[in-house]
């Protein structure tokens, strides 16, 4: 993967047109999610409007996604979307991709921001505060058992940040316990190519193409936290192996 630091020329308008078109839509995604959660919080109006939220920044940056595997979800049931990540073109795509209502974990940081704030906790966004520590697990785990309960999917970024050159950094272990205490299935997603639509640490979008692969549930309900360990590598291995077929950096 290349991450030159020098934008080409084309790039730097289309970075301007990105931003000015997503700031736009995600103000008319916040004021609408607000409204239509206030009078009915689980209308699946809400997810449509998420999906077109992240398809303006796809379509205005010109980045497209091919997804495959999507005969592996069943759209009846809740997943704990395990997912690397590389960009943050990766929360519009998987937006877009994915045929469940996802949502995700979201750095506090983000909830200090006027009509993003109350937009996220309408549609049940979960505030991760890295300060608080051994408080936030509890308050992290509350959040995701109401939004399995609401028939809503989480998706979590097990790296815990964006990989600064695409290859696949150390797996933490929150998410696999998660799943496992609450007989979750893990539904393993790779991510190629959003690294080159939008470098980590870049304010130069590119834009290109992302391709999405899901593969098979894993099914949590007969193991225990012990197991947790296991399904990481397991989960972990899977996604190097279909990196190394799509051509992206290995991983340590």
């Amino acid at each position: 993967m290349t991450m030159g630091s020098r934008a080409r020329l084309v790039d730097i308008p289309r970075t301007v047109v990105t931003v000015v078109v997503g700031v736009v839509a995600t103000i008319i995604a916040a004021v609408s999610v607000i409204v239509i959660s206030r009078f009915s919080p689980t209308n699946p109006l809400v997810d449509k409007v998420a999906r077109w939220w992240g398809q303006s920044w796809l379509t205005a940056s010109r980045t497209t996604v091919a997804t495959t595997g999507l005969e592996n979800i069943d759209v009846n049931r809740s997943y704990m979307v395990v997912a690397n990540h590389q960009s943050n073109m990766d929360v519009f795509a998987t937006f877009v991709a994915m045929p469940i209502p996802i949502r995700f974990l979201a750095k506090a940081e983000l909830f200090k921001i006027p009509l993003l704030a109350p937009a996220m906790r309408a549609i049940g966004i979960v505030e991760v505060d890295r300060n608080a520590r051994r408080a936030i697990h509890e308050f992290v785990n509350t959040g995701t058992q109401q939004l399995i309960a609401a028939g809503r999917s989480v998706i979590i970024f097990p790296e815990g940040t964006r990989s600064p050159d695409g290859s696949l950094l150390p797996f933490k272990k929150g998410a696999f316990t998660m799943a496992v205490a609450a007989g979750l299935p893990i539904l393993p997603v790779t991510i190629s190519g959003s690294g080159e639509a939008w470098p980590a640490g870049s304010r130069i979008i590119r834009g290109g193409h992302i391709d999405i692969r899901v593969d098979p549930a894993l099914e949590t309900a007969d193991m225990r936290l012990g197991d947790s360990g296991i399904l990481l590598s397991q989960v972990r291995e899977l996604m190097l192996d279909n990196r190394n077929q799509l051509g992206e950096p290995h991983g340590a």
